[in-house]
């Protein structure tokens, strides 16, 4: 499994391969190479059974591949870990280094740092880590852009964009932080969000899809 292959199984199960059809544009744009490269790969995965090829549409991962992505998430996301609460990496800088570091890590290595770690079960930004199998443990999370006005939730999990990071950073959002959903300004506006202190926070209406929350009873 050299790194090439490796990027290409991610970008697939990243673009919802693992529930839908990915066409070879989308992956041309996501891993910026060229069409001819993303056909060679296609060819490769589809011989080693890691994608099915749909004709005049595109591929979706195998079991074996999803297997293999999530083996892969599970390697970047521990680095991420390590990253942030050994190295002092804030969570806008993990992804780089956790991307060049995850294609050099044995599976030794990895399973070494976990317990060193003490076993973490998300990463830097909420993700869930896979299991060392490549299974996904399940967890349910609601997108803040489906709460209502009054309903009280923290901040479980966020997009890994590294600009969007840097604007929640900005604005002091942080995992784990509680909020209540205080206004939501009508035509797709803002959501202002408020602590229990009366601390207010104004998020736009785009950044809301973005932001997973578990909702507190």
């Amino acid at each position: 499994m050299t790194p090439n292959k490796e990027d290409f199984i991610k970008a697939i199960f990243e673009l919802g391969g693992k529930e839908k059809v990915v066409t070879n544009k989308d992956l041309v744009r996501m891993l910026s190479i060229s069409a001819a490269s993303v056909t060679d790969m296609n060819t490769r995965l589809l011989k080693e059974e890691l994608i099915t090829h749909l004709p005049y549409q595109g591929v979706m991962l195998t079991e074996k591949g999803l297997l293999i992505a999530n083996q892969l998430i599970r390697k970047h996301r521990i680095w991420e870990v390590f990253l942030a609460e050994k190295l002092g990496y804030d969570w806008n800088e993990v992804h780089a280094d956790a991307d060049l570091l995850e294609h050099v890590s044995s599976d030794l290595l990895i399973e070494r740092l976990n317990i060193f770690l003490e076993e973490p079960t998300f990463d830097p930004h909420g993700g869930v880590i896979p299991n060392q199998d490549g299974t996904v443990p399940e967890i349910h999370s609601t997108p803040l852009i489906e709460c209502k006005v009054g309903d009280r939730f923290k901040i479980q999990e966020v997009d890994d964009q590294e600009d969007f990071l840097e604007y929640l950073l900005y604005k002091k959002v942080h995992l784990g932080k509680e909020y209540t959903l205080a206004e939501i300004e009508p035509y797709d506006g803002p959501l202002t969000l408020e602590t229990s202190a009366g601390e207010k926070t104004v998020i736009g209406h785009k950044a809301a899809f973005k932001i997973f929350v578990d909702i507190i009873e």
